[in-house]
């Protein structure tokens, strides 16, 4: 079975940092795109950060371009996220999704697989 396990949040101060962490499994990770996508209730789901399998393709969503880092560990089926000079605005459940999302048209009900995502909220 198809499963996600992230890791890495928590309470963080404006300006401060977090990095996430995406454990896959059930399919196979090194030839898969991967993507960190983020949910609030005022803005509903969103894509931040798409990688393809070989970490030669990457894209950012704008709000979080020269701040946030995508990589990726073929070898341990792990996903990453450095979140570098947080905002407030950065306060949602982070969770990793398979393929490559780059759209604003992202829609959650069309992926099957979730897991329970990671905490950030960004506060003083």
């Amino acid at each position: 079975e198809v499963q996600f396990v992230e890791s890495g949040g928590g309470l963080v101060q404006p300006g401060g940092s977090l990095r996430l962490s995406c454990v896959a499994s059930g399919f196979t990770f090194s030839s898969t795109a991967m993507t960190w996508v983020r949910q609030t209730p005022r803005k509903g789901l969103e894509w931040v950060s798409a990688i393809n399998s070989a970490s030669d393709f990457i894209m950012y969503t704008d709000s979080v371009k020269g701040r946030f880092t995508i990589s990726r560990d073929n070898a341990k089926n792990t996903l990453y996220l450095q979140m570098d000079s947080l905002k407030p605005d950065d306060t949602a459940v982070y969770y990793c999704q398979k393929g490559f999302i780059a759209t604003e048209d992202f829609k959650g009900a069309n992926y099957a697989h979730w897991g329970q995502g990671t905490q950030v909220t960004v506060s003083s």
